[in-house]
């Protein structure tokens, strides 16, 4: 079991509130970090280049395409919260204007989720007698909103730590300066996406070997084409 179901430890889990969940922040920015980096370093030894112009091109990547995402991630993850503030603007409005109309709509809510009769009537009173808890059913119910948005800071470090965690395993084997290293950066890339896959399937209904298949597949693929199009250029170059 996931969790005690006592009444005093669901009184205290349910207290405390729901937890924001940061885990598709990671796994976007892993997953990318490790596919973007590896892309560089297929294209430029398809195109047989120096390790130097894949370190350099490499590190750049994973600077600033990850700050970029980051960025990104903290901006759309901000509209999340005026997105809120504004439908809950705009049913505060409501509320004052039409409280009779509003109450109408809650009622409609519970009444589509089979209740009726004095129940209705009893679960309507109860949701509108407490305005915030009038507010938050509208935008769950009414916009498909939460009631509470997201970190957009937290978000974004998790975006930006996972790229750079993820990102940097293709590189290592060309720092180092090892033999053979595009294989190598080729294997730990893969084992990159096996355990994010494995990691992701801790959260989904895939088993994890599936989810694993799934993160390499569309990895490999990003990769596979980025050495294509490396080597083809190589050609158009000579």
């Amino acid at each position: 079991m996931e969790h005690e179901h006592s009444r005093p430890a669901i009184r205290r889990r349910l207290a405390a509130g729901p937890r924001s969940s940061y885990l598709r922040d990671w796994i976007y920015g892993g997953i990318d970090g490790a596919v973007t980096t590896f892309a560089i370093v297929a294209g430029v030894v398809g195109a047989e280049l120096s390790t130097g112009v894949a370190l350099v091109l490499g590190i750049a990547n994973l600077v600033a395409d990850g700050f970029s995402m980051a960025a990104g991630n903290f901006l759309a993850t901000r509209s999340e919260h005026d997105e809120i503030e504004h439908a809950a603007a705009i049913e505060h409005r409501h509320i004052d204007v039409a409280p009779e109309g509003e109450r109408e709509e809650v009622r409609e809510i519970f009444r589509l989720r089979g209740l009726e009769g004095e129940l209705l009537e009893r679960v309507t009173d109860a949701i509108t007698a407490n305005r915030d808890r009038w507010i938050g059913t509208m935008l769950r119910d009414e916009y498909g909103l939460a009631a509470r948005a997201r970190s957009a800071w937290r978000a974004a470090l998790a975006t930006f730590s996972a790229f750079l965690l993820c990102g940097v395993v293709p590189l290592v084997p060309f720092v180092v300066g090892i033999s053979n290293a595009f294989w190598i950066a080729s294997a730990a890339t893969g084992f990159v996406f096996a355990a994010v896959g494995m990691a992701k399937s801790r959260w989904s209904p895939l088993p994890w070997w599936r989810s694993s298949l799934e993160t390499v597949a569309v990895g490999g693929t990003a990769a596979a084409v980025a050495y294509v199009l490396g080597a083809w250029l190589r050609g158009l170059a000579s």
